[in-house]
């Protein structure tokens, strides 16, 4: 645990100026304010505020100003920026002034449910498998779908153009202080996966969201943009961020069974309560309007309510790896909000464990379908009782109007497909 002499000692060690606030809206967008030096107690005081709109994307405003609480150990020095005059940053809890968490904060959502698991003596280990595209920038800079590469699933250089950039990745990442099992190329061209080893759910959520923070900046580096887009090409494999979930209590692993897949009956409780609620988890988990293009693309990615213990394109996977028995989420993207998703998973899940909620026949040919948009996974969102009691009665009101103006707003979009489809037939 890093102490206030601990963070100033590193930044006087490290010649850090400049401190970077950073924090979470609620659609999963990292914000922050940026502070010299010599603001260093203020910031260690808790004393920098900002607009409760600042967490809505300026659509909604809870007409406060809230107090940033930055996270000691989640103190870092940015290796890509100046080595002289360095800039640190801290992830940072949304509070009231009163030092109170404010209840529509993403992360305090995550505590919220963590710390309810932990009243029953539950811990939760997550272990993200995050996937995104490197794309080319034009000439004024700005992000395009081109890629001259025609990689695939575990290729090498020459033919992954994408390798040396994946290399600078891992290495400030792991000068960052991630621990990196492995990185390789994807089965899309230009997609990429880096993966780190796994930890306790809130410091996962954190890690993640400072994971694609850098993965961007580096790639800028490389005159190349990194998206996580779920499917930003129709022509091949969507973007998946797979959640393996491990459920611990008195230091035992409570999903690793005796049968011949390691299935234990809680782990197949867990899974019956993700399914239970997957449709209205999909909201959370699967975003955004071009999640559903993945989910639809038949690319590997789920699109029924199944499970398995192998296979690659059921909704959940339950396997044990190495002895580490883990139940594997394959349906959220990395569009979302990971402090939303880890929270809601885990709520329902331990909805499964509480009312002994079987998931039903492995590979069953009748699942049911996830919703096939995202109007359909707000309404089921909507219905869903325990996603009230996760986000709160609020947050869920404002969470599904502004994703139903979202999608609103998409079905007024002429696309280039409606174009070429209809304009000369018509």
């Amino acid at each position: 645990m890093k102490t206030r002499s601990d963070i100033l000692r590193l930044i006087e060690e490290e010649d850090v100026e400049f401190i970077r606030l950073q924090f979470t809206d609620v659609f999963g967008n990292l914000k922050n304010i940026a502070v010299t030096l010599g603001q260093i107690d203020r910031v260690l005081g808790n004393q920098f505020s900002i607009e409760g709109s600042a967490l809505f994307d300026e659509l909604y405003d809870p007409g406060m100003n809230l107090y940033l609480h930055p996270v000691l150990d989640s103190f870092v020095i940015l290796p890509w920026r100046p080595q002289q005059g360095k800039v640190g940053k801290f992830i940072c809890d949304v509070c009231y002034r009163n030092g109170e968490l404010f209840e529509m904060s993403p992360r305090t959502i995550l505590k919220k449910v963590l710390d309810q698991a932990a009243g029953e003596g539950y811990a939760f280990i997550v272990d993200p498998e995050c996937e995104f595209f490197l794309f080319h920038t034009d000439d004024n800079g700005t992000p395009t779908t081109i890629t001259h590469e025609k990689a695939g699933y575990l290729d090498v250089g020459p033919l992954d153009l994408g390798e040396n950039a994946r290399r600078d990745m891992v290495l400030t990442l792991e000068q960052m202080g991630f621990d990196i099992e492995s990185s390789h190329h994807e089965k899309g061209p230009a997609q990429h996966e880096i993966d780190f080893t796994q930890g306790e759910a809130l410091e996962t959520a954190d890690s993640l969201m400072t994971f694609k923070f850098a993965i961007r900046s580096i790639a800028k580096r490389f005159g190349l943009y990194a998206t996580f887009m779920p499917k930003p090409r129709t022509d091949v494999t969507g973007s998946g961020m797979h959640l393996n979930l491990s459920l611990y209590k008195d230091g035992k692993n409570l999903f690793h069974g005796e049968d011949e897949y390691g299935v234990s009956e809680e782990a197949r409780y867990f899974m019956g309560g993700i399914m239970k609620h997957a449709a209205a988890l999909c909201a959370v988990t699967n975003p955004i309007v071009n999640s559903y293009k993945r989910i639809l693309s038949g690319f590997g990615a789920p699109g029924k309510i199944d499970w398995s213990t192998r296979g690659e394109k059921t909704m959940l996977k339950c396997h044990n790896l190495l002895g580490e028995s883990k139940v594997e989420l394959r349906f959220p993207d990395p569009a979302a909000n990971p402090y939303l998703a880890i929270a809601v998973c885990i709520a329902a899940g331990m909805d499964g464990i509480h009312k002994k909620l079987e998931p039903g026949e492995e590979n069953a040919a009748d699942a049911k379908p996830l919703p096939g948009n995202l109007k359909d996974a707000i309404v089921l969102f909507e219905q869903d009782p325990l996603m009230k009691e996760v986000l709160g009665e609020e947050l869920t009101k404002i969470y599904a109007k502004l994703k139903n103006d979202e999608w609103n707003d998409y079905m007024l979009q002429v696309s280039d497909w409606e174009v070429g489809r209809y304009l000369v037939k018509m």
